[in-house]
């Protein structure tokens, strides 16, 4: 409760959280898991993304956004996050399609607006930034923001707005319809850059452009994902139509149109060979059997495989150490040492659609490994950043070529809205298996066995808020009752007001060994972690960049010498924060000496305070090592107090510390 209030007072002093918006973000929802291991890991997340989501990310109205003139000037916007100021098309459709419409509906419908224009003649239309697919995935956004709210006035205006869009795609030049397939083309629905197309349509060193439009061969290509998110755009204008009693005719053609894209899909890049759905077309009809993560997802959340072919591609996608890949395998010209901005790297958006996949297949020990990592991935790197590196879990923007000689490593953005809206929807949509309807709020749950028991309080949904706890484990409903009694079809109606309790027991899940430690995930403290201590790594020696890191503490591999895979920089400035749990058996001491492998290239001894679970204890020194940042040594602070199972070790700067260390482990004995 402390943590949920303090953020709703940060928010207000901020500025985040206005007349209108107020009342859904006062008191965000709050996450609690039974099992401490799971509050750490999956908790943290949670608050941190909320905290991304309704404050860092939150911007106040601005005039210029507002070109549909339906913009509420009392609202904010969500801008793209860390580094790109504005809502842009297809950042604000994900956000609100992800978490917005649930968390802050005002917001999310301020957002929608805002990327949305008029043409000549004042008819509203989706504005397209760089790409056709900013257009197209706003459609799914808009139909979800009616399913979560019920706002009839919003879905009028949004079916206009969809219309007048669709029509623009199809009678583009660039970017349209190629009758020859059946299908739309132009560069695919995540890749914006050269770097995520294999050779062809791209060559060796990306000599045209690092964007992947002015390649005329992306221009004129087909891929998995835009025909996708077409797909769900034809149906989604349908179901529109049809809810606003439409003429027949209308809803009839957008279902016509989105049955035959449907069929042109899987006749095109279904590819039985590799049991997965291809990649890419190219306008002269070679194909590219490669793996596309995002294309992967929307062809398993929008129904566009049939059940045998949605089991093949669970089967047969590939996933890298850290998550689902945007583009795999590398291509010729990057590699694990390099790889690109969009091949075999990590976004959190792709990794999130994979999961929310995941959990609707019923794959539960796969969808829980996919939200360990995005939740650890944020948790050792102060929050929720652009990319990461696949194989290392280490901030890395990519890289591209720009010409023969060249190869630019771009930077990861921190504090990016779309990763941490990931998140939320891993838990909203996968956890809790919240599925939005017409007549209410469904829900079908997946809790993978070790979890442990979890409740999710102060869910507003419509005029209602919700307490949502889970017991058990797995993807049945043995019960589901609402305020302790039972309820019919495990839903919730959406003219329910008021505060309720809605509790489900769960049964079935598979008691597997996800982390392969040999402890069956049910007995295993740390079921998604491997380690000898009931399942949790022991404090023998914890790997810095495994710790939870705060206040721009993150991973990097930019000096040699260190262990494991990576070490930690960033504790620069007052608030930075490593902090690790050191997992102990009931005999252990009440008190340790703490080991710590440091870096201090610095011309002095720099200092940091040491706490325990919270408290500060003393400050601590770390003399200096050497000229080089290369080099490392170690100091130990004895006789540290610590009691319980799983004692929390803080290293932060604070006032009075000088800081400026990296770290590379903690041992505790």
């Amino acid at each position: 409760m402390r943590v949920r209030s303090t953020l709703v007072a940060v928010m207000i002093a901020s500025g985040a959280v206005t007349a209108a918006t107020a009342s859904a973000s006062q008191a965000p929802p709050q996450l609690d898991f039974a099992n401490p291991t799971s509050q750490a890991l999956l908790g943290t997340a949670y608050t941190e993304a909320l905290d991304n989501l309704l404050r860092t990310n939150t911007m106040a109205y601005d005039a210029k956004y507002d070109r549909s003139g339906l913009l509420d000037p009392s609202v904010g916007l969500v801008r793209a996050g860390g580094g790109y100021s504005q809502p842009w098309t297809r950042d604000a459709s994900v956000n609100s399609w992800n978490a917005t419409s649930l968390l802050s509906p005002a917001l999310a419908e301020n957002t929608l607006w805002a990327v949305v224009d008029k043409d000549a003649g004042g008819a509203l239309r989706v504005q397209q930034d760089d790409q056709q697919w900013d257009q197209v995935i706003w459609v799914t956004a808009a139909w979800q923001h009616y399913l979560v709210t019920g706002d009839s006035g919003f879905l009028a205006d949004a079916y206009r707005t969809t219309a007048n869009t669709l029509t623009v795609r199809e009678h583009a030049t660039t970017a349209g319809y190629n009758a020859a397939y059946g299908l739309f083309t132009g560069a695919s629905f995540f890749n914006d850059g050269i770097a995520g197309y294999p050779a062809p349509p791209a060559d060796a060193t990306e000599s045209v452009s690092t964007g992947s439009m002015p390649w005329p061969g992306v221009a004129g290509g087909m891929y998995l994902s835009t025909n996708a998110v077409y797909y769900a755009a034809y149906v989604n204008a349908a179901n529109m139509a049809e809810r606003l009693g439409r003429p027949g005719r209308e809803v009839a053609g957008y279902r016509t149109r989105a049955a035959a894209l449907k069929a042109a899909i899987n006749r095109y890049f279904w590819n039985p060979k590799t049991g997965l759905y291809d990649y890419q077309l190219l306008a002269d009809g070679a194909a590219g059997a490669y793996q596309e993560g995002s294309g992967l997802a929307f062809a398993l959340l929008f129904g566009i495989a049939n059940p045998a072919q949605a089991r093949s591609i669970v089967a047969h996608a590939r996933e890298m150490t850290w998550g689902m890949p945007d583009t795999f395998p590398n291509w010729d010209r990057y590699s694990d040492a390099q790889p690109g901005r969009h091949n075999a790297i990590v976004w959190p958006l792709v990794q999130g659609l994979w999961a929310k996949a995941l959990a609707g297949q019923g794959e539960q020990s796969a969808f829980a490994s996919e939200v360990a990592r995005l939740a650890k991935l944020a948790g050792n790197n102060s929050g929720f950043w652009e990319i990461y590196n696949g194989t290392t879990g280490v901030v890395d923007g990519g890289w591209q070529r720009l010409g023969d000689t060249v190869k630019f490593h771009w930077g990861s953005e921190p504090d990016q809205t779309w990763s941490a809206t990931a998140f939320l929807d891993m838990i909203h949509s996968g956890l809790f298996g919240l599925t939005f309807t017409g007549r209410g709020l469904a829900f079908a749950p997946d809790l993978p066995a070790g979890w442990g028991d979890v409740t999710l309080r102060n869910l507003r949904y419509r005029a209602a808020n919700l307490t949502i706890a889970l017991h058990g484990a797995g993807t049945r409903i043995a019960s589901f009752t609402v305020d302790g009694r039972p309820a019919p079809g495990n839903a919730v109606p959406a003219t329910l007001s008021g505060d309720h309790t809605v509790a489900i027991t769960l049964t079935g899940a598979a008691d597997g060994d996800r982390d392969g430690d040999h402890v069956p995930d049910a007995r295993d403290r740390c079921p998604d972690t491997a380690g000898t201590v009931d399942g949790c790594p022991a404090p023998a020696h914890l790997e810095a960049e495994d710790a939870l890191n705060t206040g721009g503490v993150k991973t990097n591999v930019n000096h040699s010498g260190y262990s494991g895979r990576a070490f930690l920089d960033g504790l620069w400035a007052q608030g930075a924060a490593s902090s690790f749990t050191l997992h102990r058996t009931s005999a252990d001491a009440a008190s340790a000496a703490i080991t710590v492998r440091y870096a201090n290239a610095n011309n002095d001894t720099r200092t940091m305070t040491l706490s325990v679970d919270g408290r500060p204890l003393r400050q601590v020194s770390f003399p200096k090592v050497s000229g080089s940042w290369d080099a490392w040594g170690t100091v130990t602070f004895a006789d540290v107090p610590l009691t319980g199972r799983d004692p929390v070790v803080t290293l932060s700067y604070e006032a009075g510390d000088t800081g400026s260390v990296n770290l590379d482990w903690l041992s505790a004995g």
